[in-house]
């Protein structure tokens, strides 16, 4: 599990954090969109988790984790927040086939009130089509739409 602010173990994880440069979150209006590269996608597949944390300030309590987590239970993704966590379940009976094939995502929807709902999108992180200089994208999935190599 990873280590809270207010962990002795916190500024060795720190660390660490603020190296990794890896799963996206992208949040937008009701809804939470996970892009993960290659090793994030064997990772959740053979350890059950993957996290990233985003640091806001100086100050202990200032730390978003967000993670996904490969669970064998029936029923469909979950997510929650409490403590400064965003924590997505995933039955690894999704998790199997979406990792093992070309099957580009996991699109769920959770009701969270009446009408309301929180759609949860995760999704293979794939190579730009344009290189981008102020990102590294080796680990990321082959682009579908990239030409092949040779190909004129």
């Amino acid at each position: 599990m990873f280590a809270r602010a207010n962990d002795k173990s916190f500024p060795k994880v720190l660390g660490r954090v603020l190296q990794s440069k890896n799963m996206k979150l992208r949040l937008r209006g009701n809804s939470l969109r996970f892009r993960l590269t290659q090793g994030e996608v064997l990772k959740l597949l053979t350890e059950g988790v993957v996290h990233e944390s985003v640091l806001f300030s100086a100050a202990q309590g200032d730390l978003l984790t967000y993670s996904l987590r490969s669970v064998d239970r029936s029923g469909g993704i979950t997510a929650r927040f409490k403590n400064g966590e965003i924590r997505v379940e995933v039955p690894s009976r999704l998790v199997g086939p979406w990792a093992n094939t070309d099957q580009v995502g996991i699109d769920s929807t959770q009701s969270i009130a009446e009408e309301k709902t929180l759609r949860i999108v995760i999704e293979k992180d794939f190579r730009c089509l344009q290189p981008q200089s102020e990102e590294d994208d080796r680990d990321n999935f082959p682009n579908p739409l990239a030409e092949p190599l040779g190909s004129d």
